[in-house]
């Protein structure tokens, strides 16, 4: 993997010198995530990225957590790193999510985790949100390192800003207290400046936080838009709509280049930067993503 950003801490710009440069770093030193119900996928991503690349397996609300123990186990098994999502108002009990991780753990070396709320209006068992699963303990009891929390650039559809930022900070705090490393990953965007004030912002007030900035993959626009208005990301849509078709045309395009030129020129700006990744959402599309972050890595070159 490239040395420069992997070498770096939070707080430090990268010290590659160009911007497509940066941009093929954060790339080789992102992560990607694909569906639980698809093992077999395990072994096409390993052809395509780096080995130890991060792949996160999805909680769907349709499956309980342990449905993604073929798929944590067939990510160690091709050379990558399994990371699963928990979501907490999911989990049925203390019992299901400490026989789940202990499982992970030992069965599929599971290091960290992409903690999340879970879009439901009731939760199903004691967790509220994810920080009354960390304050439970069982995160640190199971042998995890890594806690990744959800940042949300464009704010939350039914929570408000404030609220998610408290609920932030009171996160890494438990986090800290419990010894475990604390990681963010965004909420995609069709608005890239919008991504760089929440990073700038997360710098100022958790330096030492490292950042995984969202990408959504190469899609179709319509599936894209779908996803884009399920996340909560609609404010930037309206915006774009507002400029005329070709506005969105372009920002919606199956390609997220320019996304991500916007981010490694950020991250390369000489300013402190606590980016130090991107995170490709694939929508189902797991080889076309993995496709493109080997042409970003390579420069087209296999």
């Amino acid at each position: 993997m490239p040395a420069s950003i992997l070498n770096s801490r939070p707080g430090e710009s990268p010290r590659d010198g160009t911007v497509a440069a940066v941009a093929a770093e954060l790339v080789a030193c992102g992560s990607i995530e694909m569906g639980a119900e698809a093992p077999e996928d395990a072994r096409r991503i390993a052809e395509l990225l780096p080995a130890g690349t991060p792949v996160y397996v999805n909680h769907l609300p349709r499956h309980e957590l342990p449905h993604t123990l073929a798929a944590l186990v067939a990510l160690r098994e091709a050379g990558l790193e399994p990371v699963p999502h928990i979501a907490a108002r999911r989990v049925a009990s203390r019992v299901e999510v400490s026989a789940f991780l202990e499982q992970a753990v030992r069965l599929a070396g599971v290091a960290k985790a992409l903690l999340i709320a879970g879009d439901v209006s009731v939760p199903v068992g004691p967790y509220a949100d994810g920080a009354a699963l960390i304050r439970d303990g069982v995160l640190a009891e199971s042998g995890l390192q890594q806690v990744g929390l959800p940042g949300y650039p464009e704010g939350h559809p039914r929570v408000p800003t404030a609220t998610l930022n408290a609920a932030l900070a009171q996160k890494l705090a438990l986090l800290a207290e419990q010894r475990l490393a604390a990681y963010v990953v965004t909420q995609f965007s069709f608005a890239p400046h919008r991504i760089v004030e929440y990073c700038a912002d997360l710098m100022r007030t958790a330096p030492r936080v490292p950042v995984y900035v969202g990408l959504a993959g190469p899609t179709t626009p319509r599936r894209l838009l779908k996803f884009a208005q399920r996340c909560g990301v609609s404010a930037s849509l309206r915006a774009l709509q507002a400029e005329g078709m070709r506005a969105v045309r372009l920002i919606t395009h199956v390609d997220p280049s320019a996304q991500l030129t916007a981010i490694a020129r950020h991250a390369s700006s000489g300013s402190a930067s606590n980016v130090v990744g991107v995170h490709l959402y694939s929508f189902g599309g797991v080889t076309p993503t993995a496709t493109w972050m080997n042409a970003q890595i390579t420069g087209g070159r296999r």
